[in-house]
């Protein structure tokens, strides 16, 4: 899986000179709060592009959004005294997203796709306008904005947008205040929109790829620790590691497949258990015997959806968009705010989740079922009957996998039509990000459960001992959570390997045995 994102925590500040930043860069931003800067190069990009629009105007040239109505309003002619109220207008009037509303990292994403759509210089926007979002990002100044009834665009936007121009609300001290407020507290003024600045702010997939962007990394970070608890599963049920010879991935010839059975065959050298047990049965069920095959089906997906949605990051997604090539420049009306593209990858990264979930679940069942576990106690605890154990973390598991499943259905597939037809076939990519997102994070909690259940499992397997590389995983885990010995409250375990999954520690210990994870 080519998707890099050990490095993003350790990312403390970007300079943007083209816009197009990295999937760890652009996380190390939304989710860990790196610092934003403008380089020159993208500076005379904003500045050359806003003076061509400029040009336009005072040639009188007619611009959608510009010089017309939104949608189908587009047969309404705005006379340029009337620009400033039109931009307004279209913030106030389209900032009508309901619900609860986008988490801080979410709202960080917007934000700085805000930033990388308008800042290549094909919008038109002001560099001030730009530079208001960048200090608000900088500062952790995050527009309070509803999350819920879009279709792909303009009204999760409109409320965030809203803050800029100081008619909105801003989180202070955990609670939404009134946006002009917080801007004036900070030394900030509030935006005086000016021609085509309202509409290049909510136009495009800006949403779409940012809630994208953090659904890619989320499951890029479940699939690699789901490998991790894959490997464990695989020496507490005693797989035979002939089922991971490197012949039988080759002539299957998916390079993810090939990835993730070398993965394995490093997590488990050294392994007493594998060792002792490598001749014990002929065959493992699948949860082991195809254990590769699933996480490189994955790994796949996961791959796929990072090319394209990294893709649209990189690129502009206004309309319309504004160019100096031909004589005299065009503005050109387009249809590249059009979500298909990151949508139906992101409907890919929640199948990737529930490929992935289907297998933790399973294992997770297979190391609690006394039926099925080649002689471990029931629900691994050792006084059964009394004492539940890992009985119900498995029905947690279960529960989790269910949503997956009803997440995984694509999204992009439907569409609802919009202003009276004339945005008559919608992509639904908001929601396709944004169910991605849900089921990696539901992804991560199963992959929690199962690495917790299994580190409980290896241990009635001593005195013989796991490879190395995840006997330094269990070491470090059993410095905070014990063995299970008879019942206690389970749940504070199950958030602390949670949130073990969610820092990528877990993972980064392993590779310090082992080098990198394909």
């Amino acid at each position: 899986m080519d998707v890099s994102i050990r490095n993003a925590q350790s990312v403390k500040k970007i300079v943007l000179t083209d816009c197009m930043p990295s999937l760890e860069e652009f996380i190390a931003v939304a989710k860990f709060g790196a610092q934003v800067e403008f380089g020159e190069e993208m500076k005379k990009a904003v500045l050359d592009n806003r003076a061509l629009l400029e040009k336009f105007l005072a040639e009188g040239r007619i611009i959608y959004g510009v010089t017309t109505g939104f949608g189908e309003n587009v047969r309404y002619t705005i006379s340029p005294d009337d620009a400033e109220t039109l931009q307004a207008n279209i913030v106030r009037t389209h900032a009508v997203a309901v619900g609860e509303p986008l988490d801080r990292e979410q709202t960080r994403a917007v934000m700085l796709m805000t930033i990388l759509n308008a800042g290549k210089g094909h919008s038109g926007i002001r560099l001030e306008t730009l530079e208001l979002i960048r200090q608000m990002l900088n500062r952790d100044l995050l527009p309070w904005a509803p999350s819920e009834g879009s279709v792909g665009y303009l009204g999760v936007e409109g409320h965030l947008a809203m803050s800029y121009i100081g008619e909105g609300k801003i989180w202070r001290d955990g609670k939404p205040a009134p946006a002009a407020e917080v801007l004036e507290q900070n030394g900030l003024a509030p935006l005086r929109l000016s021609y085509k600045e309202g509409l290049s702010m909510l136009n495009g997939t800006i949403t779409v790829t940012a809630l994208g962007l953090l659904a890619l990394y989320e499951t890029a970070l479940a699939v690699e620790n789901a490998e991790v608890a894959g490997a464990i599963c695989y020496e507490v049920l005693r797989g035979t590691d002939k089922a991971l010879d490197p012949r039988i991935h080759a002539v299957k010839q998916h390079g993810e497949q090939i990835a993730a059975a070398d993965n394995l065959r490093r997590m488990l050298a050294g392994s007493a258990i594998i060792e002792h047990y490598r001749d014990a049965k002929v065959q493992d069920a699948y949860v082991m015997r195809s254990m590769a095959h699933i996480h490189g089906a994955a790994k796949k997906l996961v791959a796929e959806a990072h090319d394209v949605i990294v893709d649209e990051m990189h690129g502009v997604s206004d309309n319309p968009e504004l160019f100096a090539e031909g004589g005299d420049g065009v503005a050109l009306m387009c249809g590249n705010f059009d979500g298909s593209f990151v949508g139906s990858h992101a409907d890919m990264l929640a199948m990737a989740s529930a490929i992935i979930g289907k297998l933790v679940e399973r294992g997770t069942d297979r190391m609690v079922n006394r039926n099925l576990n080649d002689g471990l106690p029931a629900f691994l605890v050792s006084n059964p009957g009394l004492n539940s154990g890992f009985m119900i973390p498995q029905y947690t598991s279960a529960g989790l996998m269910a949503e997956v499943r009803h997440l995984a259905v694509p999204a992009t597939v439907d569409s609802v039509s919009t202003s009276a037809n004339q945005e008559d076939p919608v992509s639904m990519s908001y929601y396709a990000s944004k169910k991605a997102g849900a089921a990696a994070r539901k992804l991560q909690y199963m992959v929690a459960i199962e690495i917790y259940t299994a580190l409980q499992a290896i241990d009635f397997l001593k005195p013989l001992e796991p490879s190395p590389a995840l006997a330094a995983l269990r070491d470090s885990v059993r410095a905070d959570v014990p063995f299970v010995d008879s019942d206690r409250y389970l749940y504070p375990d199950i958030e602390y390997l949670y949130d073990r999954v969610r820092d990528r520690s877990l993972v980064a210990l392993v590779e310090q045995k082992i080098g990198a994870l394909r």
